[in-house]
């Protein structure tokens, strides 16, 4: 059977199973691998193992990162720490600039922090600014979005970045860096969108659906150092692991001196240990604040871990349909037509960042879910990429991905029904502002990827 014909095939099963049949994204994507390794040349058995092989592998590198990263997210909302930041800003930028502040605050607190998180943590902030104000909702709970979404879907250790990461074999400190780089002007431009739309739409100050908070809980905040080492620490620990290993390839005079440091920044930056540590920090920040029983805390971290199971299981998944799809020998598909490495010029591989922006486009357009049309996009181009020699570094596939994945949020999205709970708007106030959002972001961070590609390509 042709290679297309069976990527075509996959693809079908899973937007049939989510999108007509409603199942499980873990469910469709696990019957789509099993459709494509069956219509795949090769042994049966040797075939199917590769589902198992595939899911391993996947849920075996992110698993325990997801997991911390759960927790961490939910120890800094019980502490305050996430609050602290959030008036840290306030005190920075003023009132005036209200909008500037959550959306910064928001951008940061997304590093570990899953969206709907923040966004329930941010919303209220925002009505009570518009009760001191008396304008601007709008623009408020749009700037919530614009910071939280950007870094949700570019930088790790998130399921989506870190899924594409695996998949297209980029180092997760490599990730890290470019998801920011792209993610801050991504999420400016976001932020001139919730100026624009501001001024052009008013949302009503409604009453919240019930289980919304109508003012942020309370809180013991703790000191603003103790609050950002959660967020910044491991980001740092994994970028200065990268930044080693790198200085000791491309700085020939100095590189003993990085030979001796890199087996410690190899230790304190692996992403399980920085999370780990992360996480620790983040507990004790909890239980300085809190000071909960021993019941309390142990159900905030099985809570978190409760959550985080459900995504692997849709990583996993993802790891072992992209497994099978390199069972069909498609790669040599965008050899043809892409002209990768061609004379080593970087718009010949341009057309492989379009046709991962556009089918992560299609996915999420069609079945709601950011994180699996990253991870299934993922899967499909690095099953077609392998052993093409592209003329700039696989991040850019990424988050070209990460891109895609942010246009066409509509009611199938469970981002699209927190911005309406929590922020009290309408389906047609939504519709209106938070799907366009999201479109200015996704294809700004697209923009922003071809431009790197083609003046820093990383080669």
């Amino acid at each position: 059977m042709q290679p297309l014909l069976i990527l075509l095939a996959g693809f079908a099963v899973i937007l049939g199973g989510i999108v007509v049949l409603r199942v499980n994204a873990f469910l469709a994507l696990v019957g789509a691998a099993i459709v494509v390794a069956i219509l795949s040349p090769g042994e049966p058995a040797v075939k199917m193992a590769v589902i198992a092989e595939g899911f391993g592998r996947t849920a075996g590198q992110l698993g325990i990162i997801v997991a911390l990263a759960a927790v961490i997210g939910g120890a800094m909302s019980g502490s305050g720490a996430s609050d602290r930041l959030v008036r840290a800003f306030l005190d920075l930028l003023g009132e005036r600039r209200g909008a500037l502040a959550l959306g910064a605050t928001a951008y940061v607190l997304s590093l570990p922090v899953f969206f709907d998180t923040i966004f329930f943590l941010l919303a209220p902030l925002a009505r009570s600014m518009y009760r001191t104000t008396g304008r601007d909702y709008l623009k408020y709970l749009l700037a919530v979005s614009a910071g939280a979404v950007a870094t949700h879907a570019l930088v790790p250790p998130h399921p989506g970045p870190l899924a594409m990461a695996g998949a297209l074999g980029v180092d997760l400190g490599t990730m890290v860096i470019a998801g920011v780089v792209v993610a801050l002007p991504s999420a400016a431009a976001g932020l001139a969108f919730a100026r624009w739309a501001g001024r052009r739409m008013t949302v009503e100050l409604r009453p919240l659906a019930p289980g919304v908070p109508e003012t942020a809980p309370p809180a013991v905040l703790p000191a603003l150092r103790a609050a950002v080492l959660p967020v910044l620490l491991p980001v740092l620990l994994i970028s200065t692991n990268t930044v080693v290993t790198t200085l000791e390839t491309l700085a020939p005079s100095g590189a003993a001196a990085w030979r001796a440091i890199a087996p410690w920044t190899a230790v304190v930056g692996n992403p399980t240990v920085a999370l780990f540590l992360a996480a620790c920090l983040a507990l004790r920040l909890y239980w300085r604040a809190q000071r909960p029983t021993r019941a309390a805390l142990t159900g905030l971290v099985e809570s978190s871990l409760l959550g985080a199971g459900v995504i692997v299981l849709i990583v996993g998944a993802g790891g072992a349909f992209g497994a099978t799809l390199q069972l069909a020998q498609i790669g040599t598909l965008v050899a043809r037509w892409s002209g990768a490495g061609a004379g080593g010029v970087p718009r010949a591989g341009l057309p492989v960042l379009f046709l991962g922006f556009a089918v992560s486009v299609v996915i999420r357009t069609a079945q709601g879910s950011a994180t699996v049309a990253m991870i299934t996009t993922a899967g499909m181009i690095a099953a077609m990429i392998r052993g093409v020699a592209l003329p700039f570094h696989p991040v850019y596939v990424a988050t070209a991905i990460a891109g895609g994945s942010l246009v066409g949020s509509w009611m199938n999205d469970a981002g699209f029904w927190v911005f309406s709970r929590a922020g009290g708007a309408t389906e047609r106030e939504t519709l209106k502002s938070w799907t366009p959002l999201s479109a200015v972001v996704g294809t700004t961070a697209m923009a922003v990827t071809v431009l790197l590609a083609l003046l820093v390509p990383l080669r």
